[in-house]
């Protein structure tokens, strides 16, 4: 699968918030893209949200795919 990178300022005009976009990619299904502001003020709070997200994401996956949402490796 294909990544897109975008490249553009980081200045933005926005007030500052997480935004929140669906869009479709290459194969036609549609994705949530979460950007953030690095001029915000509220940046923390924004990157705590996105963080939060794909971290849900990620657990979500892993239990289906393994069983189980969290996996340690074994120590050998």
């Amino acid at each position: 699968m294909a990544r897109v990178v975008v490249v553009k300022s980081l200045k933005s005009k926005s007030k500052g918030r997480t935004s929140v976009k669906r869009v479709r990619n290459t194969a036609g299904q549609v994705k949530t893209l979460r950007t953030l502001d690095a001029g915000s003020r509220t940046f923390g709070a924004d990157l705590q949200y996105v963080f939060g997200k794909n971290v849900a994401k990620a657990r979500r996956d892993n239990k289906r795919i393994i069983g189980a949402a969290d996996v340690a490796v074994p120590k050998r």
